[in-house]
């Protein structure tokens, strides 16, 4: 244990920002890091529960009292090898996860839990700005070839697995970089895209092939791939986005959110404007834009829009403000309903919860108003509680521009889904169970969000690390990979 008392006698602290007028100037991140001497205070607080509910809480299992104990000794090299034991990208959840393990700490039930995910952040960029951090080679090869198609976190995962086992893995991309929702879904001030690029470099050294720009299914058959490569992993991501099917839906200024923060991230890595959006920009400067949706996707469009300069930013959710505090007896330690504020709201946005958008007007094909609803919990024919729209609850709100940010309905059935001959589960994922992440098809494995539908970056990786554990085991009879 760090320090048996320690959590009795430091307050909880956290990373600061930069403030909002310095950090909406530039799309790097503004995270301050703690100081060396705060955060071994902070490892301090962790209590090492007899039962680590921390680990119940994280999708990869980090052994969180363990690295919590070695920072406050300031063992760092031997935290960091601990952390990256059960997690191949900790500086990716270090920035991006929700952190359900600080949700889960035994500490959270008086809402002071230990800083887990700052610390977890920490501990990876000191080992690579200390140089700890280097490729994990494979005693031998097997001669075995897998094809990765996608390079999300699970396929990015999968396929470092792999080659750490000595098989020959190749990650197919469709578009010009490596990294899918990592690359094209979350803004650099979140996560800045030299962090994926660096952990390209260390799974080429690992003996890991890349390919951009080929869309499997159509640059190449899913039977010709199969012919060269003993097993198909799956791992293209969910990107069917729901839509919103209402009048006026056709009016341009009406987006969906990844089609607005994939151009910009695509500007930010210096691509020119024909590149970024070849089928035309989409710019928030000087506009009255409304986001329809309420999680992380809508408050990236929030925080790009602000950068861009709007004029106003609005977001919308159909369910009804969540409470400031959960009811702990009733959700502790699982991850708990309440009213999340992110840094993007804090730089400039309004919020407005229960509401439905009816109608979509405009003139000469284009956005200018949103035509909405209030909405309550009503009892309904059946009995059941449900949604319902308040009588002359009716409102129009003034939109320029409007970024859909409704969640995913789960992966795109196309080519490469109908070549490969897989079941669907009732959700619309691709068949398969955690227990060998096969498909229904042979040699074809799935995991990630095209396994378990939208899900967390974290999530990818558990997934993306078990189903190499599965491939590995069904090359070679057995698998010394970790779950």
């Amino acid at each position: 244990m760090a320090n048996p008392t320690g959590f009795l006698e430091v307050e909880r602290q956290d990373r600061g920002y930069k403030p909002p007028q310095d950090r909406l100037r530039t799309w790097k991140e503004f995270v301050n890091p703690l100081p060396v001497s705060d955060l071994t205070r902070q490892a301090s607080r962790c209590m090492d529960c007899g039962i680590p509910f921390c680990h119940q809480g994280c999708p990869v299992n980090n052994q969180i009292p363990d690295f919590n104990n070695l920072v406050y000794r300031e063992q760092w090299q031997q935290a960091l090898d601990n952390l990256q034991s059960t997690n191949n990208f900790p500086e990716f959840t270090g920035r991006v996860c929700p952190a359900p393990c600080e949700a889960a700490c035994t500490l959270n039930i008086v809402d002071s839990p230990v800083t887990i995910k700052t610390i977890e952040c920490q501990i990876v960029d000191r080992g690579w700005e200390e140089g700890w951090i280097a490729p994990q080679m494979s005693p031998r090869g097997t001669g075995k070839r897998v094809a990765v198609v996608g390079s999300g976190p699970a396929g990015l995962a999968c396929a470092q697995q792999l080659a750490r086992a000595g098989h020959a893995p190749t990650v197919f991309e469709k578009s010009d970089r490596i990294g899918g929702l990592l690359r094209y879904g979350i803004p650099d001030f979140k996560m800045e895209k030299h962090l994926i690029d660096r952990r390209v470099a260390q799974m080429e050294a690992e003996g890991v092939l890349f390919r951009t720009n080929f869309e499997v299914g159509v640059t190449v058959s899913v039977e010709r791939l199969l012919d060269d490569y003993d097993v198909m992993v799956m791992a293209g991501g969910a990107e069917h986005p729901r839509d919103l099917e209402i009048e006026g839906r056709e009016l341009s200024g009406i987006h969906f959110a990844m089609d607005f923060l994939a151009q910009q991230n695509k500007r930010v890595a210096g691509d020119d404007e024909l590149r970024a959006a070849p089928h035309g920009g989409i710019s928030a400067t000087g506009k009255h834009v409304v986001v329809i949706g309420g999680g992380d996707t809508g408050s990236d469009c929030i925080g790009t829009s602000n950068r861009h300069g709007a004029a106003s930013v609005t977001q919308l959710e159909i369910m009804p403000e969540p409470p400031a505090r959960e009811n702990k007896s009733m959700t502790w330690p699982n991850w708990p309903l309440k009213l999340r504020t992110s840094s993007s709201h804090e730089e400039g946005c309004e919020r407005d919860f229960a509401v439905a958008t009816k109608r979509a007007i405009g003139s000469e094909g284009r956005i200018e108003a949103l035509e909405c609803v209030r909405m309550d919990w009503a009892k309904g024919a059946d009995g059941r509680m449900t949604l319902q729209e308040v009588p002359g609850s009716e409102f129009r709100l003034q939109a320029d521009l409007v970024f859909l940010a409704m969640g995913f309905l789960g992966p795109r059935h196309n080519a490469l889904t109908e070549q490969a001959g897989v079941e669907f589960d009732p959700r619309g994922a691709v068949k398969a169970s955690v227990n060998d992440y096969k498909t229904t098809s042979p040699n074809i494995f799935t995991c990630g969000d095209m396994r378990r539908g939208q899900s967390l970056v974290v999530w990818a990786i558990r997934e993306g690390r078990q189903c190499a554990q599965a491939v590995d085991a069904f090359l070679m009879g057995t698998s010394k990979l970790p779950r």
